[in-house]
């Protein structure tokens, strides 16, 4: 089931708004590629926490 704004993992929760809609995303595309949750979670929110530093330095 594709995570959505309002329905994520708890991890996220205490992301910022930004890094975890980017970790929403990532997390959703990893889903459709045949990761299981538990797999795409911790990859979806490494990426995101990276997005996010590259992306408030532009």
């Amino acid at each position: 089931m594709p995570w959505t704004k309002n329905d994520y993992p708890d991890s996220w929760k205490n992301l910022r708004k930004t890094e975890r809609e980017k970790a929403i995303e990532i997390g959703n595309a990893l889903l459709k590629d045949g990761y299981s949750e538990s797999r795409a979670i911790p990859i979806a929110t490494s990426k995101a926490e990276e997005w996010y530093e590259n992306h408030k330095e532009s």
